[in-house]
C-alpha cells in the first residue's frame, strides 16, 4: 500500500460547504460542458432486503454519455442525491472535455441510492413501516440496477463520496468481480464505531425521542429535525481551519450558526432517520481479502469523522494488493470531511490512476 501527502491547492471553498444563503443560484453557475444528464428510474422486482421483506423497489438515476463507452458508477455521500453530484465543484472538474472522467469517453451512471432522492424511501408512504434497509441492501440494490436494469457486465471504476466511499468499498467486498478499479474517498474500510458512530446516534435520538417524532407517524415535522442536522454537520465538517479562518469572532461564528439555522431542515425525519441510520453495521473490514480491484482511497487530513490519526485506514489497506492512500494536507482551504467534494483537491490524482488501468 502506497501512501502520498502533498501540499494542498489553494482553491475555492466547495459549494457544497457553503450555507443556503450564499450559494449561487443555477441561473448564477456556470453552463455545464457536458453532454445534458438523462433521468430516469428503474424497479427492482421482489427485492429481498436483509430483514427477509420482500417488495418492489424503485431506483433513480442519472447517465451521461455513450452506453457503448466504459461505465462509471458515482455514489452520492448520505446528505445527497444524484443531481447534487453535479455540482461545478464536482463535475465541473471531472465530466468535461479532457478531463479526468471525460462523458464523451465514459458512460457514467449515478444513481439515487435507496432511501434518497427519485428511489423508493419512507415518505413514499409506508413511513415507519418501510424496510430498516443497510448499506448492505443499498449496494444489492444498485447492483441489480448496474447488471438489470442497464445490462452492464462490468464496471471500469467506482467512485463514492462519503456514504458513496462507504458503498464503493461495500460493492468491492460484495462484488468482487464488478469493477476494475474503486475511489472511495471520505471514508475508511474498517467498522462504523467511535465519534462517527456516537455523533450519527445522538443526531437520530435527539428527533426519535422529540415528542412531536410520534414513533414515525407524526403529522407534522419534528422540530428537532432541524436543530440535529446543523449540529452533526457543524461537529462534523467543515475542517477546523477552515472555521477558524471563517469565523474568527463570536460574532462572526454567530452569524454562521444563524444562516445554517435558517436554511430548509431536511423534508422528512423517516428518511432523514433512515438514511443515517443505515450505516449501523458497516464493516466491510473482515472480507477486504476479496478485492481485486485497484484502489486510490482519498481523505482529507483534518476529516472528522475518519480520523487519520488512528491509522486504521492504513492497517486495513495493507491488506489490500494495488491499494494507494492519497492524504490531503489540512489547511485554511479544506473543509475536513467535505473536503473531497471538492474534486479540484484530487482530479490529477485520479487522472494518473485512471491511466493504470489502460
Amino acid at each position: 500500500m502506497r501512501m502520498v501527502r502533498r501540499a494542498a491547492l489553494l482553491l475555492p471553498l466547495a459549494l457544497a460547504a457553503l450555507p443556503a444563503a450564499t450559494r449561487p443560484t443555477l441561473a448564477q453557475q456556470p453552463a455545464p460542458n457536458w453532454p445534458a444528464p438523462r433521468e430516469a428510474t428503474w424497479t427492482a422486482r421482489d427485492f429481498r432486503f436483509h430483514t427477509g421483506q420482500v417488495m418492489d423497489v424503485r431506483l433513480g438515476y442519472l447517465t451521461l454519455g455513450d452506453p457503448a463507452n466504459p461505465p462509471v458508477l458515482i455514489l452520492h455521500g448520505t446528505y445527497g442525491t444524484a443531481r447534487g453530484m453535479l455540482s461545478p465543484a464536482f463535475a465541473g472538474q471531472l465530466f468535461g472535455p479532457g478531463q479526468p472522467l471525460d462523458a464523451a469517453r465514459y458512460f457514467i451512471v449515478i444513481p439515487d441510492a435507496l432511501g434518497t432522492g427519485n428511489s423508493s424511501k419512507p415518505s413514499d408512504g409506508m413511513r415507519a413501516a418501510f424496510p430498516r434497509y443497510t448499506y448492505d441492501d443499498m449496494v444489492a440494490a444498485q447492483h441489480r440496477l448496474v447488471t438489470e436494469g442497464l445490462g452492464i457486465r462490468k464496471l471500469r471504476l467506482i467512485l463514492g463520496n462519503s456514504m458513496g466511499g462507504m458503498m464503493a468499498w461495500t460493492w468491492a467486498t460484495n462484488f468482487p468481480d464488478m469493477m476494475d478499479a474503486i475511489v472511495p474517498m471520505a471514508s475508511q474500510p474498517t467498522a462504523m464505531s467511535s465519534r462517527n458512530w456516537m455523533m450519527r446516534r445522538l443526531m437520530i435520538e435527539t428527533v426519535r425521542r422529540d415528542p412531536a417524532y410520534m414513533d414515525g407517524n407524526y403529522t407534522t415535522q419534528p422540530p428537532s429535525l432541524r436543530i440535529a442536522n446543523v449540529v452533526y454537520a457543524t461537529g462534523t465538517n467543515g475542517g477546523t481551519l477552515n472555521l477558524q479562518r471563517s469565523a474568527p469572532t463570536r460574532d462572526a461564528a454567530d452569524r454562521l450558526v444563524d444562516q445554517r439555522l435558517a436554511a430548509p431542515p431536511p423534508r422528512d425525519a423517516n428518511d432523514f432517520i433512515w438514511r443515517w441510520d443505515s450505516s449501523r453495521d458497516y464493516d466491510p473490514e473482515p472480507k477486504l481479502d476479496r478485492i481485486r480491484a485497484r484502489v486510490l482511497a482519498i481523505n482529507s487530513a483534518d476529516d472528522e469523522r475518519n480520523p487519520p490519526e488512528t491509522g486504521l485506514k492504513e492497517r486495513a489497506l495493507a491488506r489490500i494488493p494495488n491499494a494507494r492512500l492519497l492524504v490531503i494536507p489540512a489547511s485554511a482551504e479544506t473543509l475536513g470531511h467535505g473536503t473531497t467534494g471538492n474534486a479540484r483537491f484530487w482530479a490529477e490524482d485520479l487522472r494518473a490512476f485512471l491511466r493504470t488501468l489502460e
